[in-house]
């Protein structure tokens, strides 16, 4: 009998420890999906407060698009039909980003009728001290701009993640140009000084995405093709290659946002902190 209880004891300890003490894979399972809820959650806070902050009742309000503009909508749409917001009329920058404002009921309107906006809610792919954005890697660059540029307000939502010294090395560049004749546009954004040591890489698959996901060339929303610009050294002016890719024949838009953004929220290990010009 004595044997029995110690065995049964012997049985449970190691139980217990097993519980405890997962192996190493199970640790890293566990810990990747702790991490991958924990960029979620950033995501949600920051997004939660734009709207929170700066979205009241009677605006025009644009809505970006991406995995951190999602939880903005969500949030518009949720206070929406709370009654905590009325009279909202917003204006969607992607396909995707008006499927999801469509679902929560959110009234959306066009800058063909609604040319003057209240705020503009959205992510970026990186910001620069100067709160300079790269912007597009969800490939709807050139609708953002045109909402997001006509705001009285532009909040950009970010996790400290994004946060660089400078534009470039971090996350590539994307530029929106005209299917016709784009290899020859390819080499004529390339060739500008401003855009010296850049490694031109037309997108291919989804255009959603800038790494390749299919063997035919990406398109985006409004038809266009999206040349993305690789740099391994920080951008060294900003708002000169903005200009300077304004000006190739060829080239629809770019994905510098200089000069634009009105606050950045950023959530962080230490929390939600916010920046301004």
């Amino acid at each position: 009998m004595r044997f029995v209880s110690i065995a049964l004891l012997s049985v449970a300890t190691a139980n217990a420890f097993t519980a405890f003490v997962p192996n190493s894979r199970t640790a890293f399972k566990s810990l990747s999906s702790l991490n991958m809820v924990s960029q979620d959650e950033l995501k949600k806070q920051v997004g939660y407060k734009a709207v929170d902050d700066y979205v009241k009742s009677g605006m025009v309000v644009g809505l970006g698009t991406g995995s951190t503009a999602y939880f903005a909508v969500e949030r518009v749409g949720q206070k929406l039909k709370s009654g905590e917001l009325k009279d909202i009329l917003a204006i969607p920058t992607s396909i995707r980003t008006k499927e999801q404002a469509e679902s929560l009921g959110i009234p959306l309107v066009t800058l063909d009728t609604h040319s003057k906006l209240d705020v503009a809610i959205d992510g970026a792919d990186e910001v620069d001290p100067d709160l300079n954005l790269v912007k597009g890697g969800g490939g709807a660059l050139l609708r953002e701009k045109m909402v997001e540029i006509m705001a009285d307000k532009f909040i950009v939502i970010v996790d400290e993640s994004k946060l660089t010294d400078g534009l470039g090395p971090g996350f590539p560049v994307p530029v929106e140009i005209t299917p016709f004749c784009h290899e020859h546009t390819m080499r004529q954004v390339a060739a500008l000084p401003s855009c010296e040591g850049c490694r031109p890489v037309l997108r291919m698959g989804s255009s959603s995405t800038n790494k390749p996901d299919g063997d035919e060339i990406a398109v985006t929303d409004n038809g266009n093709y999206i040349v993305d610009l690789h740099f391994d050294k920080p951008i060294k002016d900003p708002r000169k290659m903005a200009a300077d890719l304004k000006n190739v024949c060829g080239v629809v838009d770019h994905g510098l946002f200089c000069d634009m953004t009105t606050a950045v929220i950023i959530a962080g290990s230490e929390g939600i902190t916010v920046k301004q010009p």
